[in-house]
């Protein structure tokens, strides 16, 4: 393990794309098609179950809530695995493959709930070992690593924006099989975007087993005492995070039900939006916002006044807040009557805005202070709060037919003014934390950021 001795070299090598290392542009685009056959299939799920497997609609909710869940929970045990046997690139390539298969297996209907599982176990090594290697890409220091996980959230949404109308289409207009077949093509084109830019990504014949290798040096000992509180700080903003995203996911559940009930959708006389499009806003709005909001970080970094990354995250949650409580006032405002629905697209504005402030600026925190060999883990755990969150969006969704929408608008926008705050409560212990693993990288050594011969 002589590598672990190395002085650290960026990934950069003089000649980046659109100002960051070339790697960050072949992880975005294999994150892109991941997430265009991920969302493919899903925007294609219900309607298969209901209109081609004939089960039951409550059952079909079930069978989605498990999926859904099940999908941010099995990236634990893939981090682990990729951490400690496989290392990054093979358990993205593994995992890749098996997303393939499952989705293809998806085009026949005896195979359906098998090839669920079989996507869900894909998602869960291919997931946090292709996020984990972006840290590994930047010089220890770089101040464009703040900012490289908004740039890699552009493909995650990306992706997902684009799968509704290709994958849903062409389901809903040739038939099913073909658009899950279409998903599967889509995971394989990232599966050999992530292989043919190979040379720019971090190598991985010394990542598999640092967690396990006796402490070689200063950098590895001070880790190792830190790491306690590290660990602590990471739970808090893990739990913290589920209050969030119990606000947040009712983007796809009560939100879209008041766009059906609640809003008018009217554009002139004859032409009505369809309900369905409104979901396409966020995703749309993370691809176009996300430039201008990374250049302000940078322009306000370079004039020494950048936000500490807890305090972004505490502005996100206010922000979001702020988004429910706007549809609070328009609900109350109409009464029984349908809003307009430009009403729902400034919704979308304010409440992206505020995504764009805490779940990349999160996942980034996760990759950072990831202690040595345990990078897809940490990136893992970040996602565990996705799981507990989306159960307890199921929860706080479940009180919407008890109340009127704008009691409830107000209940959600209360719940993420609390992860708010609490998220800058955080903020003092969390600045000592990070600053504490930012000299140690500069101080010390680390392999994984060194270019392939």
């Amino acid at each position: 393990m002589s590598g672990m001795d190395d002085a650290a070299t960026p990934m950069s090598d003089g000649h980046d794309w659109f100002g960051h290392p070339r790697g960050l542009t072949i992880l975005f685009l294999t994150e892109m098609w991941s997430q265009f056959s991920f969302f493919g299939m899903r925007a294609l799920l219900v309607y298969y179950m209901t209109k081609e497997l004939l089960i039951g609609q409550a059952h079909s909710s079930y069978i989605y809530g498990i999926y859904s869940s099940f999908v941010y929970f099995t990236p634990l045990i893939g981090g682990a695995i990729s951490d400690h046997w496989l290392g990054r690139r093979r358990a993205v390539i593994l995992g890749a493959s098996i997303m393939a298969f499952g989705h293809f297996m998806m085009a026949f209907e005896p195979l359906f709930y098998p090839a669920l599982a079989t996507i869900v176990i894909g998602n869960g090594l291919f997931l946090p070992s292709l996020a984990s290697q972006i840290n590994y890409l930047y010089a220890p220091g770089d101040p464009r690593r703040a900012t490289a996980y908004n740039v890699y959230y552009v493909g995650v949404n990306l992706g997902a924006f684009l799968a509704p109308f290709v994958c849903g289409t062409v389901g809903e207009l040739y038939g099913w099989h073909w658009g899950f077949a279409l998903a599967g093509i889509g995971m394989m084109i990232g599966l050999l975007t992530y292989l043919g830019g190979g040379r720019y990504l971090p190598r991985s014949d010394a990542e598999t087993v640092t967690s396990a290798a006796p402490a070689l040096d200063g950098q590895t000992a001070a880790q190792t005492r830190t790491a306690p509180g590290t660990y602590l700080l990471l739970a808090s903003v893990i739990a913290i995070v589920v209050i969030f995203r119990a606000a947040y996911e009712q983007s796809g559940n009560t939100i879209a039900l008041w766009a059906d009930s609640g809003i008018d959708r009217h554009v002139g006389a004859a032409f009505q939006v369809p309900m369905t499009w409104f979901q396409s806003l966020n995703p749309l709005m993370i691809f176009l916002f996300t430039p201008v909001i990374v250049a302000w970080w940078a322009r306000a970094a370079r004039r020494g006044r950048a936000q500490s990354t807890l305090a972004k995250m505490a502005t996100g949650g206010f922000v979001v807040a702020l988004s429910y409580l706007l549809l609070a006032s328009v609900a109350a405002w109409a009464g029984p009557e349908r809003a307009n629905w430009l009403w729902l697209v400034l919704f979308f504005l304010v409440y992206t805005t505020g995504e764009l402030f805490i779940l990349p600026v999160g996942l980034g925190l996760f990759g950072r202070l990831a202690p040595r060999g345990f990078a897809a883990t940490a990136i893992a755990a970040w996602f565990v709060a996705a799981f507990f969150g989306n159960l307890a969006a199921g929860g706080v969704g479940s009180l919407w037919s008890t109340m009127t929408p704008a009691t409830f608008f107000v209940v959600t926008g209360v719940l993420a003014a609390l992860s708010g705050a609490l998220l800058l409560c955080l903020v003092p212990w969390a600045r000592g934390i990070e600053a504490g693993a930012d000299a140690t990288l500069r101080s010390g050594s680390n392999p994984e950021s060194r270019c392939p011969s």
